[in-house]
């Protein structure tokens, strides 16, 4: 079994960016998943630990997507870009008001993600596998 090529260096360039910035999102969404288990109360016990389970499962996933397609692993973009699309339609939703600090930060950062994960180096690099089903 041979190793894959490595992957050039613009792509690896792009790649580590969004990989950075995905895992500091990804430990934010583990650290409110920990703040909201501690704080849950008795009126609020089925939200509070169902929301804080799905906040630390989602923010593993996150970390663990982002570790692999550093690595130039092709399926972990995907989830990544479905993600950050989210994030950008949440960015907009919470645009108005005390929240809009938050929205710039969330368009920002998905922005970056999905700009270094949609380059033209990384579709290179990350498309390489796909040669069979060219025409």
């Amino acid at each position: 079994m041979t190793s894959p090529d490595p992957l050039p260096k613009a792509a690896r360039t792009l790649l580590s960016v969004a990989g950075a910035v995905v895992a500091v999102e990804a430990l934010a969404y583990v650290v409110l998943a920990v703040l909201d288990l501690t704080d849950v109360s008795s009126e609020r016990l089925g939200l509070g630990v169902g929301a804080g389970i799905l906040l630390g499962v989602y923010g593993a996933g996150q970390l663990y997507a982002a570790w692999r397609v550093t690595r130039g692993e092709g399926w972990a973009r995907s989830p990544l870009i479905v993600t950050h699309l989210i994030q950008l339609l949440l960015a907009w939703n919470l645009r108005d008001g005390d929240t809009r600090w938050l929205a710039i930060l969330m368009a920002v950062c998905a922005v970056i993600v999905l700009a270094c994960l949609l380059a033209p180096p990384v579709n290179r690099a990350l498309g390489r596998d796909m040669g069979a089903v060219r025409d």
